[in-house]
């Protein structure tokens, strides 16, 4: 299947950058190279999303307010930007790492996602910025993520949250590390989010999925890109079988929240994160899947330009907002 129209206009403008493949450059100039949330800023700045794409809302979405903490890290402080939405709350929380391979991109290129779920879900969204490989190899992204969301579950009155009312998300390596910290969490006895939102996740040290042969030179992300994200993040090839690394070999995923597992069918990480879903059913897990036809990887955050990414959004706030009521009843 082809690119959808309206993401394909973008993946063009995204192209006129003539960026040099990522697998290319050192991980400080990858970290400067621009984004598809670039594209979209440019056609703004254009007049062309208005016009052509019929934009839905103003990218980024306004939110309620938005203010920054610190989070106690296990190797120093770690920046997190809290979303809360318009009202007095409290407020469920929603605890979210970005992606960009353990290596990349930062807060501000996944900003969009969070103004977009704070709204859709009506919750407190707290995006937190993890280290980064490779000045810090596995585990420390892995450990950070844990840090974060064990604070976050025990600090909700202090960011207008309710108690006991923690979900957690990420996309692409975000996505790995919000169930990555499930998984620690669980497996140190302590507290568990009450949901897991898993856009487009890696979940799997391996590159021989039939969608990393479909989607190889797919963009904004290829297979190479891929490998060289694991090259930085990485010590050594060892460490790929970690679960902390690749969930889908945990050999006990039972007991982890209930996830919604979303993907997409030009993607790479495509068969690997459906895999886990499967797996998280398998061992008793409520665990939906979705797969978005049309759509290649990060197109989630385009909620406000991209009707099918604006259907994913809805998807995914209905399933937090299910999550969330469910805890308030008990």
């Amino acid at each position: 299947m082809k690119v959808e129209e309206t993401l394909q206009k973008i993946l063009d403008q995204y192209a006129t950058f003539k960026v040099p493949p990522i697998e290319n450059m050192s991980p400080a100039n990858a970290r400067n190279a621009p984004t598809l949330k670039n594209a979209v800023e440019e056609m703004n700045a254009e007049h062309v999303a208005n016009r052509v794409m019929n934009l839905a809302k103003p990218m980024p979405e306004p939110v309620g307010k938005v203010t920054h903490t610190l989070i106690p890290g296990p190797d120093g402080d770690l920046l997190a930007r809290v979303y809360t939405p318009d009202g007095d709350g409290p407020f469920p929380v929603l605890v979210y790492f970005h992606g960009g391979g353990w290596v990349i991109a930062n807060l501000d290129v996944y900003e969009p996602s969070c103004r977009a779920l704070c709204n859709a879900a009506e919750c407190v969204v707290v995006s937190v910025a993890y280290r980064q490989a490779p000045e810090n190899k596995y585990p420390a992204a892995a450990e950070d993520a844990f840090a974060a969301l064990q604070w976050v579950m025990y600090n909700t009155a202090g960011l207008n949250g309710i108690d006991g009312c923690v979900a957690v998300g990420g996309e692409s390596a975000g996505g790995n590390l919000a169930t990555v910290s499930c998984l620690m969490s669980k497996e140190k006895g302590l507290p568990l989010p009450v949901f897991q939102l898993l856009v487009y996740p890696i979940t799997n040290y391996a590159f021989d999925t039939p969608s990393y042969l479909e989607n190889a030179n797919s963009k904004p992300l290829n297979a190479d890109m891929m490998k060289w994200f694991f090259k930085h993040y990485l010590e050594n090839e060892q460490d790929g079988s970690e679960p902390y690394v690749s969930p889908l070999r945990a050999a006990d995923v039972s007991g982890l929240p209930p996830a919604l597992v979303i993907t997409a069918e030009l993607d790479v990480l495509r068969d690997e994160g459906e895999e886990y879903a499967r797996k998280l059913q398998q061992s008793g897990v409520i665990t939906k899947q979705v797969r978005y036809p049309g759509m290649v990887h990060e197109f989630f955050s385009l909620s406000g330009v991209v009707p099918t990414a604006k259907e994913a959004l809805e998807e995914a706030a209905a399933g937090l907002k299910a999550a969330f009521q469910s805890v308030r009843k008990q």
